[in-house]
């Protein structure tokens, strides 16, 4: 294999030519033609049993070199780009310019890794929300606990809004049932809006064991179209009557609900936890901020192969997302009214602001000689199959060291990010959604 020329054309493409001859090239053309011996019938000969000079006489003396190419073009791309010191971040396009008996010659055109300019990265300025936990936080934690736990019980008394109300009931039109007009032993919660308007109100105050005439009217925007506008009746029967219960707020819940003997250490815990939460969601927002201030100090034309392949990636995991909903990606543009390009489209802003957080945090790694221990990489290979309930052997199959190698030298350059900024704690209010933007800290002119 020989690089015979590497020419930088726009946008972060290059172009190299590289020629693979000599007796690489025959190899593979003799290996090839082993290979497929077996699959040809000449003339006079038994069949896979013709020597290659009589097939090559019969079929052409190029009738092994597209095997040839094809198993020698990709260790030969690979060694190239190995040879010219580039560094990938796309697939490439091959074309085969030239072959013959000595040998063949392609060119490959390859987006590279962008030129990143990172004016600032150290001393930028931000304000961190510091998030207090109010009772009334604590409180609505408390009531979700009880409201989680409640209980229904029958009750013998009339219905009234908030109650559910077991019916049968048969739906009619001009005296003719309609399909999906029928129940059986349905609970209904009467208030909640889940039938058609003016259907739930006919069912308060009635008590287990009547009988009730619903009369509505179907909206115009009704799904069903035999439906739209019709005036409808609703045979119904009630079976029971329930309400629901909550539990008293008191030691005994606690013990209930928690390994806590006490309402008080309950609550206590609750806020400790709130706290915790506020705190991760502080720190996630800091990050952000910093993030954002380091975008704004970085310069990159980043090439549309590298978005679109962010973008191949996002798809993908939404389309995962989608199969365990039991759903897939047709049906998904179905139901959303999309087309694929339509859906695409709608990751790449998305993909674009990801790839630059990228390359900038990169080049802010390249610029501090970031260094990752063994150590580091046998923590995160361990945390990812921790997460995903794999071996950690069989992560390192899917997940080369190469790429675990920079996702900690990307971490470690966020924290050295945040380490060197300068951050000031703000109180705030838990509505308050995100931290203030970050700023580079100008340098004091040198003497």
């Amino acid at each position: 294999m020989t690089v015979k020329e590497v020419k930088t054309l726009e946008n972060s493409t290059v172009e190299l030519i590289v020629e693979v001859k000599g007796e690489e090239f025959k190899n593979a053309v003799d290996a090839a033609f082993k290979k497929n011996i077996a699959k040809i019938t000449v003339p006079g000969f038994r069949k896979g049993k013709a020597p290659r000079k009589v097939v090559e006489r019969l079929y052409g003396e190029g009738v092994f070199f597209e095997d040839a190419v094809n198993a020698l073009y990709p260790d030969a791309y690979d060694a190239a780009v190995k040879e010219a010191d580039l560094k990938v971040v796309a697939r490439p396009e091959i074309e085969i310019t030239e072959v013959d008996a000595e040998g063949f010659t392609f060119k490959a055109v390859v987006t590279v890794k962008p030129e990143v300019n990172v004016k600032e990265y150290k001393g930028l300025k931000v304000t961190k929300n510091v998030y207090t936990v109010t009772e009334s936080e604590a409180k609505a934690e408390l009531e979700r606990l009880q409201k989680q736990n409640e209980r229904t019980i029958v009750v013998e008394r009339e219905s009234k809004d908030g109650d559910t109300v077991n019916i049968n009931f048969e739906g009619s039109v001009d005296g003719v049932p309609f399909d999906g007009g029928k129940g059986d032993n349905y609970d209904l919660v009467l208030g909640s809006g889940s039938f058609i308007p003016g259907f739930e109100p006919q069912l308060v105050g009635k008590k287990a064991g009547e009988d009730v005439q619903v009369e509505v009217t179907f909206p115009e925007e009704y799904h069903a179209e035999e439906l739209k506008g019709k005036a409808a009746v609703f045979a119904c029967h009630i079976n029971e009557v329930k309400e629901t219960e909550l539990p008293e707020l008191d030691d005994e819940f606690a013990k209930d609900v928690s390994e806590f003997d006490t309402l008080a250490d309950l609550k206590k815990d609750i806020k400790k936890k709130i706290k915790e939460q506020k705190a991760r969601q502080a720190d996630s927002e800091l990050d952000n901020a910093l993030i954002d201030a380091l975008l704004e100090n970085t310069e990159v034309t980043i090439p549309d192969a590298m978005i679109q392949q962010k973008v191949d990636n996002m798809a993908a995991e939404f389309e995962q997302r989608l199969a365990g909903s039991g759903l897939n990606l047709q049906m998904y543009l179905q139901y959303t009214g999309m087309d694929e390009a339509s859906f695409r489209k709608g990751f790449e802003a998305d993909a674009e602001k990801q790839t630059k957080v990228r390359l900038a945090l990169e080049k802010v790694v390249e610029l501090e000689g970031v260094v990752v221990s063994e150590e580091d990489i046998e923590k995160e290979y361990s945390d990812i199959a921790a997460a995903y309930g794999m071996p950690a052997d069989q992560v390192k199959m899917y997940l080369p060291k190469e790429d675990i190698t920079m996702d900690c030298a990307v971490s470690k350059a966020v924290e050295l990010i945040r380490n060197h900024a300068e951050i000031t704690e703000e109180k705030v209010s838990a509505k308050k959604p995100a931290a203030k933007k970050a700023t580079a800290k100008k340098e004091e002119p040198k003497e």
